[in-house]
């Protein structure tokens, strides 16, 4: 499982890609590879909980939004591996 957090470098270029970093954040959904995404507080960036795909395919996701590639926001990618969970999380053992 990943955490991905993307804190804001440039917001003054955010606005027009709006629209395709939301297209981007919906394919991670509809791709089965994003479970949550939300902001930092206080707006300081986003997050995502991401698994579902190897190391590689999350660096490579990441590095398609647009926010990412236009220098709006840097990405950081951790790596957890989960140890213990609620049952309701256990999918992500797997």
């Amino acid at each position: 499982m990943f955490v991905i957090t993307l804190r804001f470098a440039d917001k003054s270029k955010a606005g027009p890609l709006m629209e395709s970093h939301n297209a981007w954040i919906s394919r991670g959904f509809d791709e089965g590879v994003f479970l949550l995404v939300g902001s930092l507080q206080p707006a300081a960036g986003g997050a995502i909980l991401a698994h579902n795909a190897p190391r590689a395919e999350i660096e490579a996701r990441v590095q398609e939004d647009p926010f990412v590639a236009e220098g709006v926001v840097q990405a950081e990618i951790l790596e957890v591996t989960p140890g213990r969970l609620d049952e309701r999380l256990a999918f992500l053992k797997a």
